[in-house]
């Protein structure tokens, strides 16, 4: 049985520094627990070692595509495959098939951040009615 903490912990990975830097800020302040990365490997090792109750991820991260990040992290936290959110300045239809394939939510860069944290409120309130 997994403990949580009472702040939902959301990993952010986009390999623009000041994107990450921008959500982690924002999350943090809304009452996140946070770990912002700029690296798909990073990440990759993150899921392996720690808990997140959402994942937050660009599409295209030079070290490793968005959709294999996610199933490599919901295979390994089974609860991420329906808490994931891609963001993507990427509107190809290459793009938008890997998207349909994974069934997450995707935000179009630039998107509104109070959407996103709307967006990351919803699928993270189980943490905070288990905490209530």
């Amino acid at each position: 049985m997994m403990i949580y903490n009472e702040r939902a912990r959301v990993l952010v990975v986009d390999d623009e520094p000041s994107i990450c830097r921008a959500l982690s800020i924002a999350l943090t302040r809304s009452g996140y627990d946070v770990r912002a990365v700029v690296s798909g490997e990073v990440a990759a090792r993150l899921v392996r070692s720690e808990h997140f109750d959402c994942l937050i991820s660009d599409l295209r991260i030079p070290d490793m595509r968005g959709d294999v990040l996610f199933e490599l992290a919901s295979s390994l936290q089974p609860h991420l495959r329906n808490r994931t959110v891609f963001t993507t300045g990427d509107a190809s239809e290459h793009a938008q098939e890997l998207l349909d394939a994974c069934g997450s939510l995707v935000l179009l860069k630039p998107f509104d951040l109070d959407e996103l944290l709307g967006v990351v409120s919803q699928l993270t309130r189980h943490v905070r009615e288990e905490s209530a």
